[in-house]
């Protein structure tokens, strides 16, 4: 039963990160760009409704999926929600504010993104790297990710179901900090 618990204390991994990066500020200011086989667009409510090989740019911002869809509150800041499928699941990627060439990276059958809040959510079958120069720093997998970039804190879950037979269904590569950050 000991065993049991410490692996599914593993799932629920929270990691805090010592990083001095965040989402690239400059994003906030670029236009929204977005492509998909149909678009429909209530320019009043500020909602957009994307289906079929979705593409949306904002910034260093790519998303891309199958089906999306994209609210715009009052303050300018975008909610996405994006569906893959099997063939094509639904990715993110950002550039981090401070070193030139680092990136977050992700990928899962749904992603999610606060913009205001800046905290990115991927569902099902789930990836998420963080590059410096093309180079994995930390790579996480599971079913459900969750990243705060504010915080700089990763969260890992495995499915509501999941049995202890199913273990491991979380996973973590953690490259040192203090060695990431020193070579800039």
């Amino acid at each position: 039963m000991k065993i049991v618990s410490v692996r599914l204390a593993f799932l629920t991994l929270g990691l805090s990160l010592a990083s001095l990066s965040f989402a690239e500020k400059a994003d906030q200011d670029k236009p929204v760009i977005l492509e998909a086989e149909k678009v429909s667009v209530n320019d009043v409510k500020q909602i957009y409704d994307l289906n079929g090989q979705v593409l949306l740019i904002k910034g260093s911002i790519i998303v891309t999926g199958e089906d999306g869809h994209i609210a715009v509150d009052s303050q300018g800041y975008e909610f996405v929600d994006v569906v893959g499928t099997p063939e094509a699941i639904a990715s993110f990627r950002q550039r981090r504010e401070g070193l030139a060439d680092e990136f977050m990276q992700g990928r899962g059958a749904q992603v999610t993104y606060d913009a205001k809040t800046e905290f990115l959510t991927l569902t099902g079958d789930a990836s998420l790297k963080r590059l410096l120069n093309m180079q994995m720093l930390d790579q996480l997998k599971g079913w459900k990710i969750e990243y705060d970039d504010v915080k700089q804190y990763y969260h890992v879950t495995p499915p509501k179901d999941a049995k202890p037979d199913d273990l491991p269904l979380a996973r973590a590569i953690l490259s040192p900090r203090r060695k990431a950050t020193l070579e800039k």
